[in-house]
């Protein structure tokens, strides 16, 4: 009768530690499968991949200097209340911290001074996807990536470019190693 008992206590270790495994994966296809416990919307609060053209091909007068190149953009048209809009903007870039550096500032329109950290520029005519006071977050190619309405929470853009930042890491960063082999 003892010879069973260990035998058994090896066996229950031995379907413990299977189910220890099996489960999680058992758990993860029924999710799959069925689409239990998988959201159905997205994370982006504003609207991915808009109908505007690259940076480059944008009907704008007088070229932004300030824009690096390997900069994600957030440009925003400021024909209503510049100055609110272009303080918003400029308070959004500053809340990004150690990561602002990624990030350059193309106002669209407006008669004040650029704001620091901030690029000019003025429509030459208004394109078929403008919209007073429309915001876009463009890639570091120059492609627009995000829309938002004028109406849109800065709340929200930041959640959003923080997202994209973190899921893009910097290319211009040179290694360690590089700068020792200098």
């Amino acid at each position: 009768m003892h010879a069973t008992t260990p035998m058994r206590h090896q066996r229950l270790k031995l379907l413990a530690l299977l189910a220890i495994f099996a489960l999680p994966m058992i758990s993860a296809w029924v999710m799959v499968q069925w689409r239990i416990g998988i959201p159905d919307q997205r994370t982006a609060h504003g609207e991915l991949g808009p109908d505007a053209p690259q940076l480059e091909h944008w009907p704008l007068a007088g070229t932004p200097v300030r824009i690096e190149e390997g900069d994600w953009i957030l440009a925003f048209d400021c024909s209503q209340e510049c100055g609110a809009m272009a303080d918003r903007w400029w308070r959004l870039h500053r809340a990004l911290g150690r990561e602002a550096p990624r990030l350059s500032r193309l106002r669209i329109g407006g008669d004040a001074a650029a704001l620091p950290g901030e690029a000019v520029a003025q429509w030459r005519s208004l394109p078929a996807w403008h919209a007073p006071g429309q915001i876009w977050v463009l890639d570091p190619q120059g492609r627009a990536v995000l829309t938002y309405g004028a109406e849109v929470e800065p709340r929200a853009v930041l959640d959003d470019i923080n997202h994209l930042l973190r899921r893009n890491p910097d290319t211009r960063i040179t290694p360690l190693r590089e700068i020792s082999q200098r």
